[in-house]
């Protein structure tokens, strides 16, 4: 089933030039991934595991510690388990640039409705769902709302306000490195 939700991410890229991985396995315990994507526009890519692959939104600011900040999160395809590990440079063609792994961890799915969990995959085809995520740079709830702007499919992501939220804090300005290797996009250069 993972192999048919990959085919868009696999037509768009020739994996052999790119480097980019293929597969992947998923471990005990569900994994989010924040990279930073510095390609024709510096965004970040957010990525949630769910049934095998890893379910993706381009977030052109970076995720906020402050509830009040709202962030588009543009939907992209899926990509694979093994891509939350990925840092390199892209060559041109498709997301051309460098990668890094702004940020990453485990997640625990906090989605509900009318009391009841709410299984990731009915969410997001619902539209919204909360995840408590246990990063490096990213704790606590975060929620993703699907909208309409401008007649496409948007969605927006907001920390939601309890323990790991910080109005004062801003990690995607003054934390810019990865949390697996230390280097900034420019050192990968």
């Amino acid at each position: 089933m993972a192999e048919d939700k990959l085919a868009t991410y696999r037509r768009k890229r020739d994996l052999k030039r790119s480097g980019e991985p293929s597969g992947g396995e998923p471990g005990d315990q569900p994994r989010f991934v924040v990279q930073r994507h510095d390609a024709s526009s510096l965004h970040y890519d957010f990525r949630l595991e769910v049934d095998g692959v890893l379910k993706s939104w381009a977030v052109p600011k970076g995720p906020s510690l402050d509830p009040r900040e709202k962030r588009l999160a543009t939907p992209t395809e899926d990509h694979p388990l093994d891509y939350a590990d990925f840092e390199g440079e892209i060559p041109e063609g498709y997301g051309a640039g460098t990668v890094i792994v702004w940020d990453t961890g485990t997640y625990r799915n906090d989605t509900e409705r009318d009391g009841e969990p709410v299984p990731m995959a009915d969410g997001l085809d619902a539209g919204h769902v909360k995840v408590r995520l246990h990063g490096t740079k990213l704790r606590g709830d975060f929620a993703l709302t699907r909208s309409r702007i401008r007649g496409r499919e948007q969605w927006l992501l907001v920390k939601v306000d309890d323990d790991g939220a910080d109005r004062r804090r801003n990690p995607v300005s003054t934390q810019p490195e990865s949390v697996l290797s230390g280097r900034t996009n420019d050192e990968l250069r």
